[in-house]
């Protein structure tokens, strides 16, 4: 039995705890965590660039909320039409196989069979669970969607995927230039507010590691150098050809 079995004395307490506040959201962890390291590292690349060009605070700020809005307003329609066109795809599979079971069942029923032959099934037991599928047209075609196909219908709404890629791009690319928020807010000079900017940023990266860790109930350490690892890699990298790009331009 694996150690995450292991605290849960009864079934029920394990369902309980999968249908828990973190269990109703682990399906939006992969959106959070693209959109998360997408919004730290464009707000990073605006911090990285304005501070080779030495730009001021304001500058910084209007130029970081600005792209962390329409960028995070773009992956989020991004989203939204992904998951859209995903649906759609399987409705409309999923429709054809319904007229498929009707008008060619000896066939349909056929491909039942092989999928679950392919499965190890045979004999008796084979025959008893091909006429136990197509006797419920639901389960019938739920089964060729799977088995022929290899789709599964995405239960995530279009909407709710895009809202969360959105609040999690502008929540983590806020991040990055909090500094330069903080310095305008108070009105004084952070000569190293571009490393602060970079600690923050790691920060974020770090935070989506845990969170990510904890949602999906995996090692929160493993799961937090993963992060900053990719994360670092991306940010690194929109720092050195924003730096380049700075150097091309400005001299």
């Amino acid at each position: 039995m694996s150690k995450k079995l292991e605290k849960f004395e009864t079934h029920d307490e394990l369902i309980a705890h999968k249908q828990s506040v973190f269990g109703k959201y682990q399906k939006f962890v992969p959106e959070f965590v693209y959109g998360g390291i997408d919004g730290a590292v464009t707000t990073f690349a605006v911090v990285a660039a304005a501070a080779g060009a030495e730009l001021g605070a304001s500058v910084v700020l209007i130029l970081g909320v600005s792209n962390m809005l329409s960028d995070g307003l773009s992956m989020s329609i991004g989203s939204f039409l992904s998951t859209k066109s995903e649906r759609e795809q399987y409705d409309h599979i999923e429709a054809e196989e319904y007229e498929e079971t009707l008008k060619f069942p000896e066939a349909e029923t056929e491909e039942i069979r092989e999928i679950y032959t392919a499965k190890g099934f045979s004999g008796n037991l084979l025959e008893k669970i091909v006429q136990h599928v197509v006797a419920d047209k639901d389960l019938w075609v739920s089964e060729m969607m799977v088995g022929e196909h290899g789709m599964i219908r995405e239960e995530k709404h279009p909407s709710a995927n895009a809202l969360m890629t959105f609040v999690s791009f502008c929540i983590l690319g806020f991040i990055p230039i909090s500094p330069y928020v903080y310095a305008l807010v108070t009105k004084t000079e952070l000569p190293n507010a571009f490393t602060v900017a970079c600690i923050s940023t790691a920060f974020a990266f770090t935070l989506i590691g845990y969170l990510k860790g904890l949602v999906t109930q995996t090692n929160k350490i493993k799961a937090i150098l993963e992060t900053l690892l990719l994360g670092g890699i991306a940010a690194g990298v929109a720092y050195l050809v924003g730096d380049w790009l700075e150097k091309l331009i400005l001299g």
